[in-house]
């Protein structure tokens, strides 16, 4: 979940809504102009990501990468007599709005697939939406274990929605891989753990605790702030007095940069440590000189490093898109392409046309998708979660993200 330079932006790459129609309508849809295709039935290819407000740097990655899966394919003509179209919906990273975006998109009967959200929140206001219609989701960001696995999934998983995959491996292995880093690597052994209180971070920030106990760490205190708000001086005032060498924080990089530097006027040089949802450039602009040290995990092995990555860096910066990829471009247009690969299956099993059943079946088809892709190996498992369990640690120095560490989760 954060911005990343075309240089430093992780396989953690991850989050926005693709939406795909294919029922035969032409090309007079809104939404961006994906290259020509073969011609024939039009497949819009929607994307729900926070296209405006703070994450917005996130999302517009987002929406970028899924379009240039699309231009990709139509330039192929990966599919043949089909040309995908991209629709991108704004959820401003509010479930509310995701929840009216799935809405929007299941009425259109053209879509077949939709690539998104970004934020773990906004996808279980989307989920039954989409479930109900028949409509299959791919989120590149999603990282909240429940989503794929269950409330209880840490006792008992249960897939609640067959309709919903994620390129994005999940927080119950993030957070303990966090930890373990945090414990053995960085050789910290007293935690301030903070979470925002959304899915998402407060899930995290869970997961990170628990493994952090059992590896002998001890939690000298614990705080929920308000997503809201900037000032965060109550809590670093805390953080200095509880005797921490070090700070986790379950949310996302609006709320980070600020908090990681009020810490350290308050009087704590201590590192702040977070997971993708803090794995930006924006974190660093919003911290300043106070997040140099400061450590975030993101999915994934770091993009530039992945020799499957180098055409997709190349293609995206020559297609002249104004924003960065940003931590979630490979795996967004991976999810793009896991449902272009959906949809191909579909059409070639129905004689080179797309079934009256065209979602169902391409909900059946995503279970088997199989491909090398940007970010590595693309395929899910039974709960529709990404077999790709690669995670990295990235360090903030010289006002950039750099490697540290890529692995997984040895439990």
């Amino acid at each position: 979940m954060r911005q990343r330079s075309l240089i430093a932006i992780t396989a953690a790459l991850a989050a926005g809504a693709l939406t795909l129609t294919a029922c035969g309508s032409r090309d007079d849809d809104g939404g961006s102009d994906s290259g020509n295709g073969g011609g024939g039935t039009t497949v819009v290819i929607g994307v729900d990501a926070p296209l405006t407000g703070d994450l917005s740097a996130l999302g517009l990655g987002i929406k970028n990468s899924v379009d240039l899966a699309a231009k990709t394919a139509n330039k192929e003509k990966h599919v043949e007599g089909i040309t995908f179209k991209v629709e991108a919906l704004d959820d401003q990273g509010q479930a509310s709005v995701g929840q009216q975006n799935a809405t929007k998109l299941v009425a259109n009967k053209d879509v077949l697939g939709v690539v998104g959200p970004l934020n773990s929140s906004v996808g279980e206001s989307m989920q039954k939406v989409f479930d109900t219609a028949k409509l299959v989701e791919v989120s590149p960001a999603n990282t909240n274990p429940a989503l794929s696995q269950g409330v209880d999934w840490q006792t008992k998983k249960v897939r609640p929605y067959k309709s919903y995959f994620r390129t994005a491996t999940t927080d119950a292995i993030q957070g303990p891989f966090a930890a373990q880093y945090v414990y053995n690597d960085a050789k910290k052994k007293k935690v301030f753990v903070i979470d925002d209180k959304k899915t998402y971070g407060a899930g995290l920030a869970a997961t990170f605790t628990e493994e952090f106990k059992k590896l002998g760490g001890k939690v000298v205190g614990t705080e929920h702030i308000n997503p809201e708000s900037k000032d965060f001086s109550a809590v670093a005032t805390k953080v200095k007095n509880a005797g921490a060498d070090v700070v986790y924080y379950g949310g996302e990089y609006p709320q980070a940069g600020p908090l990681s530097k009020q810490i350290k006027e308050a009087g704590a040089k201590i590192p702040l440590v977070g997971g993708d949802g803090i794995y930006s450039a924006d974190f660093i602009k919003l911290s300043g000189a106070a997040g140099t040290g400061d450590l975030a995990t993101s999915v994934g092995a770091p993009v530039e490093e992945l020799p499957s990555a180098k055409e997709f860096v190349a293609n995206y910066k020559n297609a002249g898109y104004k924003e960065a990829y940003e931590a979630y471009g490979g795996y967004s247009y991976d999810s793009a392409w896991a449902i272009i690969e959906a949809v191909k299956k579909v059409v070639e099993d129905n004689d080179g046309k797309l079934p009256d059943d065209a979602r169902a079946k391409v909900v059946d088809a995503m279970q088997n998708v199989s491909f090398d892709g940007v970010t590595g190996k693309v395929s899910f498992d039974e709960f529709g979660d990404a077999t790709n369990k690669q995670l990295t640690v990235y360090s903030v120095k010289d006002g950039a993200w750099g490697t540290v560490k890529s692995g997984t989760f040895t439990g």
